[in-house]
């Protein structure tokens, strides 16, 4: 492999002082657009009496509004377009399991900037031009494929746009094209290697040497995990539908010790969940994102539910962010205790015999909440094995969490699998 770092662009070799002289500008410019279009934000800044014109350094960003989901939902479905719909080529929109979807839009050059990240976030992952890129993204009004699809092409690539599902299908174009890189949501590419294992193939023997995931909130452990089982980098990829898609930022192959954030067009901050206060870098708390070049749709100080934190620049000239495992929104609260899925990951995939595929179900059968582990034995974990890690996994969820757990071990195939993002958490609680 040729040296991840050779023909870098100039800003992602450059100082903190040019970065932070172009953020400045960019900022301005877009907390003016912003203003002048969207009503939304003339109305949220005049209700603090806050102007563009107040902005004259990068932390007076901490005096203008956030803007939240519900924002976007109560003006569905255009009203935070800040261009004519005539000029938006193109709308994407967030699945909308909980109420309306957020919806999104893109001028020409906002597709032409997304598609120039998404180039640059494949490259620092490892992509060169040349390369077979096989996306198995779903295609349509999620960002996931369609962000892919244009990345890899301005990149160079040769692309396959199989999108999600049809698993078979997946394994047979991966043995017969012999791909290099994929691009999936991690979930999912366990799902890929399951079934190259019922068709008689070794996962690690495959063409891939590169992975691309994002989409969900998944571990180091879980990373690991895929890394022995399909013999590639697994290279993390952050991005939401209502700041770009895919490519807002990315992990470097030569480090995998966070994505750096494209500061040249997105300003983070990390804010305590709670109070809103904004927190130093280093500190782990919600991240918030401006955007500083869109031109349809602008986001002012986005809160985006993800808990992380700013970390120096590495492998890249740009700050990277801790590794996502958990979200504000996917906090669950068993008795008094808040808990997120990651944690039962890290401890369920420590456990010798059991897969990385689980969900939590939550009940309250009477006045107390009652949590179910539903978690796969690898399959050639015997029935010894199988009680022996529910055991330990109840004792270590108990001790380590604080929260009484009934861990239920169930043969491989049990949990179902899903070709996009997965399903982790079943809340049956009455409302």
């Amino acid at each position: 492999m040729s040296d991840p770092r050779a023909d870098l662009e100039p800003i992602e070799r450059a100082s903190r002082d040019e970065i932070e002289a172009l953020q400045l500008q960019r900022l301005q410019w877009s907390l003016r657009h912003a203003y002048d279009n969207v009503a939304h934000y003339r109305a949220a800044f005049d209700a603090i009496d806050v102007h563009p014109d107040d902005c004259r350094s990068l932390t007076d960003i901490s005096l203008f509004p956030f803007t939240t989901k519900p924002d976007l939902r109560a003006n569905y479905p255009f009203g935070m377009f800040a261009v004519a719909r005539s000029q938006v080529v193109r709308i994407h929109a967030s699945s909308g399991t909980t109420g309306k979807p957020t919806v999104v839009g893109y001028t020409a050059n906002d597709i032409d900037t997304w598609a120039n990240l998404m180039a640059r976030s494949i490259r620092a992952a490892g992509g060169r031009p040349g390369d077979l890129v096989h996306i198995a993204y779903g295609y349509g009004l999620f960002t996931g494929g369609l962000g892919a699809h244009y990345g890899a092409e301005r990149l160079g690539c040769t692309v396959v746009p199989m999108s999600g599902g049809q698993t078979e299908k997946q394994v047979q174009l991966i043995a017969d094209f012999e791909p290099h890189i994929i691009m999936v949501t991690p979930s999912y590419a366990l799902a890929i290697a399951e079934e190259m294992v019922r068709q008689g193939l070794d996962p690690a023997a495959n063409s891939l040497r590169i992975g691309i995931f994002g989409a969900e909130p998944w571990t180091d452990e879980l990373r690991c995990a895929i890394e022995s089982t399909l013999g590639i980098d697994a290279v993390d990829i952050y991005g939401l539908s209502e700041v770009m898609g895919p490519g807002v930022a990315n992990e470097c192959i030569e480090s995998k010790d966070g994505p750096v954030i494209w500061e040249d067009h997105f300003l983070p901050e990390i804010i305590d969940p709670d109070t809103a206060a904004v927190l130093p870098d280093g500190s782990r708390g919600e991240l918030v994102i401006t955007s500083l070049t869109k031109e349809a749709f602008p986001v002012v100080r986005y809160r985006t539910r993800d808990l992380t934190a700013l970390l120096p620049p590495t492998s890249r000239s740009m700050r990277r962010i801790a590794r996502i495992s958990a979200r504000t929104d996917d906090m669950l609260i068993i008795r008094g205790v808040n808990l997120f899925p990651s944690q039962i990951e890290e401890l369920l995939m420590a456990e010798q015999g059991l897969s990385p595929h689980y969900q939590l179900v939550v009940t309250r059968p009477a006045s107390l909440d009652q949590l179910a582990v539903m978690v796969e034995a690898i399959p050639s974990t015997g029935p010894t094995e199988r009680a022996r890690a529910a055991a330990s996994l109840t004792h270590r969820i108990k001790g380590l969490i604080g929260v009484s757990a009934d861990v239920r071990v169930l043969h491989p195939g049990s949990v179902e699998r899903s070709s996009g993002k997965a399903r982790r958490v079943i809340d049956e609680r009455p409302r």
